[in-house]
This record gives structure tokens, C-alpha cells and sequence, in this order.
């Protein structure tokens, strides 16, 4: 039987590589959600083994076409490192990723620690600033094919994050207009409350289920929480820039 550490190591390096991969389910066929977020912390701290830091968590399958398209009922998770946030305005390189696509998101940057069952108050009084971010998602399989198993393990196919200017704790960002642009063209147009019908419920659910796995957010912690709009595949040469009502603007450009 294949250990999670040697499957964590086949997403790690499928992951530093950009090299795509068979589905582990293709193999191991009962893998579970439970072994899945084993393999997901296993990778992560081979990342972190070699000089990446904690930066935060991302949450995935935050609306609820997607829960019923895969059929489950709880959004997932994944882990953020400083190697993964971009500069905000720069470059993406695209060599560096199998097939990545680009999500606008709403982050939040966490002052005091949060975990478990919280009330939206709760969560609120833990935020320090929210902003407007855009996620790189990057399934490590091939044809960006996976199960529920399979995504979780590869990180929720989170790989990179860009995030804008931070506003005040207090900005309601339960319903605001977004519209995801590339080379001037739009391509995306989409709403906040699309995510769980009120961003701050992803940042409830974060609280909840890094607590499942005995751990909390953090102050100084992102937590990315979720995309907003359907996301856009990348190539070389795009300009993407996304602007999120009475938030501000986050902008790159895609280079080979």
C-alpha cells in the first residue's frame, strides 16, 4: 500500500515541477477526505521544510453549483505560504504551473485568533482588513481532472494569490460588483455574495474546519475565501485586471 508521505511527495513535486500527474484515486481507490487533508499537510510541510512559511488558508468549492456539481455539502481547504503570494501588478510566469486559471476573491487578514464555531460577529471582531485577491488555482492532474479525494491532496489547487490594498475591517463586502477583464476585454462578471451567499460564511467555515484539524487562524494569517466568479484560464501575454466595487483593482501580466 502507498504511504500519504509518498503521496504527498507526488503532489509536492508534480506541484514544483509543473509536471501533471495521474489522479492518486487512480490507484488508490479508497483514499479518503481524512487521508486526503493528511496528504494535503504531509506536502505542505515538505514545502515548509525546504524555507516556505505560513501565510494563510484558501477555501474552495464556496458556492453551492459547485458543492452539488461534485456533490458534497462542505466546502474544502487549503494552506497558504509566502512563496505563493504574487506582486500585486507584476508578472505570473506561466512555466511555472501545469494549466492555471485566475478567481477573484475577497481576503481577509486575521488580527486575533480565531477556530471552531464562531458567530459572524466573532469572525468580524478577529479581522483586521479585507481586500480584494485574485487566486491562482493549478490542478497538479492531468486534464484538470480529479475527485473530492484527489483535490484536497493537491492542495485544493491552490498555487498562487495576488492580493490588492487592504480596506478597513468594517467595508461591506456582502454583495459587491466584480468584473475580471483581459487585455481590456471582459470575461468575468460576477458578485461577492456569490460566495456562500456572504464571503464573511467562508471565513465562519475556515474557522470551523482548520479547528478539525487542530489547528486556528492566526494573527497576520489570509484566508482567501473562495472565488467569486467562474475562473479563467491563463496564457502567455494576457493582461488581467479585476475591479471589485468600492474595493480597488488587482492587475498582472502573464509572461512565458
Amino acid at each position: 500500500m502507498t504511504s500519504l508521505a509518498a503521496l504527498a511527495a507526488i503532489v509536492d513535486e508534480a506541484a514544483s515541477s509543473a509536471t501533471a500527474v495521474p489522479q492518486l484515486t487512480e490507484t488508490i481507490t479508497d483514499l479518503s477526505v481524512d487521508d486526503a487533508y493528511a496528504v494535503q499537510a504531509l506536502s505542505i510541510a515538505r514545502r515548509r521544510a525546504r524555507g516556505e512559511r505560513r501565510a494563510g488558508y484558501k477555501m474552495g468549492l464556496t458556492s453551492r453549483a459547485k458543492m452539488q456539481q461534485v456533490g458534497v455539502s462542505e466546502i474544502i481547504w487549503g494552506r497558504l505560504t509566502d512563496a505563493m503570494r504574487l506582486t500585486e501588478g507584476g508578472e505570473l510566469s506561466r512555466a511555472r504551473y501545469v494549466h492555471p486559471r485566475v478567481e477573484p476573491e475577497i481576503a481577509y487578514i486575521i488580527g486575533r485568533p480565531l477556530a471552531g464555531e464562531v458567530s459572524a460577529a466573532e469572525a468580524l471582531a478577529a479581522v483586521e482588513a479585507i481586500a480584494p485577491a485574485l487566486e491562482i488555482i493549478d490542478s497538479r492532474y492531468r486534464d484538470f481532472k480529479f475527485t473530492l479525494p484527489d483535490v484536497i491532496a493537491d492542495n485544493s489547487s491552490s498555487s498562487g494569490f495576488f492580493v490588492g490594498s487592504w480596506a478597513r475591517p468594517s467595508a461591506d463586502v456582502s454583495n459587491l460588483g466584480i468584473l475580471m477583464e483581459v487585455d481590456g476585454r471582459p470575461v468575468q462578471i460576477g458578485s461577492s455574495a456569490a460566495i456562500l451567499g456572504n464571503p464573511i460564511r467562508s471565513l465562519l467555515a475556515a474557522a470551523r474546519l482548520v479547528a478539525r484539524a487542530g489547528e486556528r487562524l492566526e494573527p497576520g494569517d489570509i484566508v482567501l475565501a473562495g472565488g467569486a466568479t467562474a475562473a479563467h484560464p491563463l496564457t502567455p501575454g494576457q493582461h488581467i485586471r479585476t475591479t471589485f466595487q468600492a474595493l480597488g483593482i488587482v492587475a498582472f501580466t502573464v509572461i512565458t
